[in-house]
């Protein structure tokens, strides 16, 4: 590959870790609302609106593990945690500064607000190591397993997993941590997960188009990766 190929694809993997973050940290922040949908009719699901960009991360990480490998994919997982941790830091400091009388917002509404998010952000960085880890590991599992082929396989059985797993522990931290009630414990362990399910199954396509597109562009056959500057 060309310089100006792999300047172009490292271009590619910054935006690409950039929306990562974004959407970790987003996540982290707007957890506190709660939302239901119901599709099906028969089955309400009750969500934190958290959960919304939540996914997004897990499509990523599978396209920087597919197309730039998993020493980069783990790359950006930790700079998610750094990211997120810095966040809160800000949040922190925010919270613990006093707002003036004419303030359009004053204190008790921002730490309403705020005030929980660094214990969400320690339930959910928990959740999010032991989910990411395993996401990208079993991937990479099936991609050595197929050769390189079968996207679909590693994608799902990846997702599936560690988000079951992501679920389980960040709804069970926040229950310990008294941010939920117990009594949501169930619902929100079965729509968390199955919501995921649902966006997995859906982003497939997406996925399948994007590596189409850097295989395309990049001139890479099954199974092969893009090499970037250390």
């Amino acid at each position: 590959m060309n310089s100006n190929l792999k300047s172009e694809a490292f271009t590619i993997y910054l935006i690409l870790a950039s929306m990562f973050i974004a959407a970790l940290v987003a996540s982290n922040l707007i957890f506190q609302k709660f939302f239901y949908w119901n599709p099906f009719g028969w089955f309400r699901f009750e969500l934190s609106v958290g959960i919304l960009p939540y996914p997004i991360t897990f499509l990523i990480t599978d396209i920087i593990s597919e197309i730039y490998g998993k020493k980069k994919a783990n790359q950006v997982v930790i700079a998610g945690i750094f990211a997120s941790f810095f966040a809160m830091f800000i949040v922190l400091l925010a919270n613990y500064t006093p707002a003036i009388e004419g303030s359009p917002i004053n204190n008790t509404l921002f730490s309403k607000v705020f005030g929980l998010s660094p214990i969400a952000v320690l339930a959910s960085m928990l959740a999010y190591l032991f989910a990411q880890f395993i996401d990208i590991r079993i991937f990479h599992f099936w991609k050595r397993k197929t050769n390189g082929k079968h996207l679909w396989l590693r994608n799902n059985f990846s997702t599936f997993s560690s988000q079951f797993i992501d679920t389980l522990t960040v709804v069970t931290l926040l229950s310990i941590f008294k941010v939920l009630p117990w009594s949501l414990f169930t619902t929100l362990v079965i729509s968390g997960f199955l919501f995921k399910i649902i966006i997995a199954l859906l982003d497939t396509p997406v996925l399948y188009f994007i590596v189409y597109l850097f295989k395309r562009r990049f001139h890479l056959k099954d199974g092969e990766e893009i090499e970037l500057f250390d």
